[in-house]
C-alpha cells in the first residue's frame, strides 16, 4: 500500500493525516493540543528561534513530528510522500532554512546585516534532508505568494473560493496568527494580526483547542445551553445554565463530558453575556465575577480581556485593510471564515461582537484550508507547478500591522473598548480625529453557508487527540544552587530542577508547555541570576 502524510503546521498545534495514496482515502487523523516551540503565538516562536537557536527550533519541530507519527502507529519506512502547509515561519523552521528575513521588516537593516531573503517558492525536498529519522520520502511544500504571505494564505484564498468571487470580499483564518485578505477587483490586500491564542481556546483559564470535550457554543433558549464537541467533533447539547444563580437547570442532556472551552465557545459566551446583561464591558456581573459553564469550567474577567484583545486585533485588521484599499468597510458584503474557530463559531454572533464586519451579508464557513491544500497536493489534485503559477499571478499588497500607524490607531481604541468599556460612539469619534473611517453599525440580514460540518471534514477511521508531545529541553547553569524557585514560579508547570551530582543540577523544560519569551518568570525569579533562558536549549535530548 502506497502511503502519504498531509501535514498542517499550525501556530497552536499540528494536524496530521495518514492517507492511502492509491485510493486517496484518509485513514487516520491526529491533532495536537500544543505546539512544540515555547510560546503561545508566532511571534513567540520567531523570538525563540532568533534569540535562542534556529537549529534548536528546527530540531524541536522535527522531533515533535516524529513523535506524532509514533503515537499514530505509523511505520515511517512505508511513507513515500509528505505534503506540508503552514505560515512562512513555521514552514521555514520545519524545513531548516533561516527566518531572519521574516523577523526584520526594515530593508535597510536586512542589507546592513547582510541577511539574505530566502526562496519560498514551491519545492520538493527529502525527508532525510530535514532530519526525519527512519524515512525516505519526498516532502512537497506549496509556494508563498510573497515571502511574508505564505502557503497557508494561498490555501485560505484558493480553498475558500475567495479568488473566484468578483465582489469585494474578505477572507480570514481565525487562529493565533489571523491571516486575512481583502479582494477589491483584481487587487488583494493582505495582513496578519497576531491576535493571540484566545480564539483557539488558549490563554484562557479553562481553554483548550477544538477537540472532543470542548464547549464550542452557547445557545440562548430559556437559559444558556452549552454545546460540547463529541468524539466525532460534532457539537452536542449538554447543559442548561442559569448564569445569574450560577447553577444548572435539570439533568445533563447528553453523556458528552465537557473538559474545557474552545475559542468558538469563548465567542458565544461573550455574545450571550452582552445580550443578557451578564457582561457589561469590562465586567462580569455575577456574585463571583465569573461565569460557571460546567463543573470546574469557568470564564473570568481576565479571560474576557484576553479574548477582547484577540477580537479587537481582528476587527482592527479588517478596518485597516479597508482603509488601505481606499474603500468603506460597508462595501464588503462577503466573508469567508477559515480554520477551526472560523468553522465552529456562530457567524451571527461573530458579526455582533466584531469578528466579522458589521454589514457583511453572506458568510461561508469553509474549514481548515491549510490541511485541505496539503491533502490536495499529496494526492495530486494540485501540482506544485500549478500552485506556483497561481501564486505568481496574484497581485497583492501586504500591510505590516506591526508597523502600520492606521492599525495602531484603531487597536488603541479596541483596547479602550474591551478593557475600559469605551462606547462605540466615542470609539468612532476618536477614529475621526485620526482621519480613519468609522466602524459601521450592525445592520441587514446575514446569509450563513456552512460548507463543512467539521474543520477537518474527513478524519478517516480514527481521530487521535495528542495532549502531550513529549519534547523536552535541558541545560546546566554554572553556580546553580538547586533552590528550585524557577520551578515553583512556572505558571505552566513546565520546568523541573534535577540534581545530577553533588552540587550539580540540571534544568528540564517541557517545551510545549513553556510560554517562552512572553513569560520568563523562571529567569527573572532566579535569586543567583544564573538562569539564562537563551542557554536553556544548548542541548536537545531525545
Amino acid at each position: 500500500m502506497s502511503m502519504g502524510i498531509a501535514f498542517d503546521i499550525g501556530t497552536s498545534g499540528f494536524r496530521v493525516q495518514l492517507v492511502d495514496l492509491s485510493t486517496k482515502k484518509v485513514l487516520r487523523t491526529a491533532i495536537t493540543l500544543r505546539h512544540p516551540l515555547p510560546g503561545a503565538n508566532v511571534m513567540d516562536h520567531l523570538n525563540f528561534a532568533i534569540k535562542v537557536s534556529e537549529d534548536i527550533a528546527h530540531k524541536l519541530m522535527i522531533d515533535a513530528f516524529e513523535r506524532i507519527l509514533d503515537q499514530m502507529n505509523i511505520n515511517r519506512d512505508r511513507i513515500e510522500k509528505i505534503a506540508i502547509c503552514g505560515n512562512p515561519i513555521q514552514l521555514s523552521l520545519f524545513e531548516g532554512i533561516s527566518i531572519k528575513d521574516l523577523a526584520y521588516a526594515d530593508p535597510k537593516y536586512l542589507e546592513a546585516e547582510k541577511i539574505e531573503t530566502q526562496s519560498r517558492n514551491a519545492k520538493v525536498i527529502s525527508s532525510q534532508d530535514v532530519g526525519i529519522k527512519g524515512m525516505d520520502a519526498d516532502i512537497f511544500i506549496p509556494p508563498a505568494i510573497k515571502h511574508e504571505i505564505g502557503a497557508d494564505a494561498l490555501a485560505m484564498m484558493l480553498k475558500s473560493n475567495f479568488l473566484d468571487n468578483k465582489e469585494i470580499s474578505l477572507v480570514t483564518d481565525y487562529g493565533t496568527n489571523a491571516e486575512m485578505a481583502l479582494k477589491v477587483g483584481d487587487k488583494i490586500f493582505t495582513g496578519s494580526a497576531a491576535s493571540g491564542p484566545a480564539l483557539e481556546g488558549q490563554e484562557v483559564s479553562c481553554g483548550m483547542l477544538a477537540s472532543p470535550g470542548a464547549i464550542s457554543d452557547i445557545v440562548l433558549d430559556f437559559g444558556w445551553h452549552t454545546l460540547v464537541l463529541d468524539q466525532n467533533m460534532l457539537p452536542q447539547s449538554v447543559r442548561v445554565l442559569d448564569l445569574w444563580k450560577e447553577e444548572f437547570r435539570g439533568k445533563k442532556l447528553s453523556n458528552v463530558e465537557a473538559i474545557g472551552i474552545t475559542g468558538t465557545g469563548v465567542v458565544s459566551v461573550i455574545y450571550a453575556g452582552l445580550e443578557t446583561g451578564v457582561i457589561e464591558l469590562p465586567y462580569i456581573y455575577t456574585k463571583t465575577g465569573r461565569l460557571k459553564l460546567d463543573e470546574n469550567i469557568f470564564f473570568t474577567e481576565d479571560d474576557l480581556k484576553e479574548a477582547g484583545k484577540a477580537i479587537g486585533a481582528i476587527r482592527a485588521g479588517h478596518l485597516t485593510l479597508a482603509q488601505e484599499a481606499g474603500i468603506n468597510l460597508e462595501e464588503v458584503k462577503t466573508m469567508y471564515m477559515c480554520g477551526a474557530s472560523g468553522t465552529y463559531v456562530d457567524a451571527m454572533k461573530s458579526r455582533k461582537i466584531g469578528l466579522i464586519p458589521p454589514t457583511i451579508e453572506k458568510v461561508y464557513q469553509v474549514g481548515n484550508t491549510s490541511l485541505l491544500l496539503a491533502y490536495d497536493v499529496l494526492v495530486g489534485n494540485y501540482s506544485l507547478e500549478e500552485l506556483q503559477k497561481l501564486a505568481d499571478k496574484i497581485r497583492s499588497k501586504h500591510i505590516m500591522f506591526a508597523t502600520s500607524k492606521i492599525f495602531t490607531d484603531i487597536y488603541v481604541q479596541e483596547l479602550a473598548y474591551w478593557e475600559q468599556g469605551m462606547s462605540l460612539e466615542k470609539y468612532n469619534q476618536m477614529l475621526a480625529l485620526k482621519n480613519i473611517q468609522p466602524l459601521p453599525n450592525v445592520k441587514g440580514d446575514l446569509q450563513i453557508n456552512k460548507i463543512v460540518k467539521r474543520d477537518i471534514p474527513d478524519i478517516g477511521e480514527e481521530l487521535k487527540v495528542i495532549d502531550h508531545i513529549g519534547v523536552e529541553l535541558f541545560a546546566e547553569f554554572e553556580n546553580c544552587q538547586g533552590c528550585a524557585k524557577c520551578e515553583r514560579v512556572c505558571p505552566e508547570r513546565a520546568l523541573k530542577v534535577e540534581e545530577i551530582g553533588e552540587g550539580y543540577f540540571k534544568i528540564r523544560i517541557l517545551s510545549e508547555r513553556c510560554n517562552g519569551e512572553a513569560c520568563l518568570k523562571c529567569q527573572s525569579s532566579c535569586p543567583y541570576k544564573v538562569f539564562k533562558f537563551e542557554k536553556l536549549t544548548e542541548s536537545l535530548d531525545r
